[in-house]
């Protein structure tokens, strides 16, 4: 099986939707999973401990893209 190799992007907040895995710093930790948005908000599930969140969209500003 071939690993897939993801790399992190800036992103702006209207680069963002449900489904897409995200993190507020730069190196991806800790890495969330985006369940759900308004304009301002996002409602997130943490990857590593399955606790969801909800963060302000300004908070995000990296974006994991295969």
């Amino acid at each position: 099986m071939e690993n897939a190799v993801h790399h992190w992007v800036w992103v702006e907040r209207t680069g963002i939707a449900a489904g897409d895995q995200v993190s507020a710093d730069a190196g991806g930790l800790p890495i969330y999973r985006v369940v759900n948005l308004d304009e301002a908000r996002a409602w997130l599930r943490e990857e590593r401990s399955g606790r969801d969140h909800i963060l302000p969209l300004e908070a995000l500003h990296w974006k994991l893209v295969p």
